[in-house]
């Protein structure tokens, strides 16, 4: 059963590209600035585990792994190594919630995080998460490029 969820993961995944490649300096996709604990580039890391552990391990039973530590503590991964990862990851997730039927979207989501919640409450719960970063993203790319 196609979702709406499908399309507006795809839509903001597409946009999260987009703002890594704004960066008209790569090494800005590392940085932050004071009162901002983490980059735009482990903003990006931590979405990709984020997604590829709750809607890939969790509903697409893919078998991924997630290092949550490194999420936050990797740094330097080339601007094309991360669009390749958002690539992934957009794939399996709209491959992911193309397949969830009704019945299935209304179930207890398998993996308790806020008490035993329906699938659906779940994903919209990882789509608010997805562009709350993402704007994140967006402002810091801002500031740390912003001319004069």
């Amino acid at each position: 059963m196609e979702t709406f969820f499908a399309e507006l993961f795809e839509r903001d995944l597409l946009k999260l590209k987009e703002e890594l490649s704004s960066f008209k300096n790569e090494s800005n996709i590392w940085e932050a600035v004071n009162g901002v604990n983490n980059s735009a580039g482990n903003l990006t890391l931590h979405l990709i585990g984020n997604l590829n552990h709750f809607i890939g391990a969790i509903l697409g039973n893919t078998g991924y792994i997630r290092t949550r530590e490194l999420e936050f503590s990797t740094k330097g991964t080339p601007r094309v190594a991360l669009i390749a990862a958002i690539d992934k990851t957009l794939s399996m997730v709209t491959a992911t919630l193309s397949t969830l039927s009704a019945d299935e979207l209304a179930t207890i989501y398998p993996f308790e995080l806020f008490g035993q919640r329906s699938t659906s409450f779940y994903i919209a719960h990882f789509y608010g998460h997805l562009v709350y970063h993402l704007g994140q993203i967006n402002y810091l790319r801002r500031i740390l490029e912003w001319e004069y």
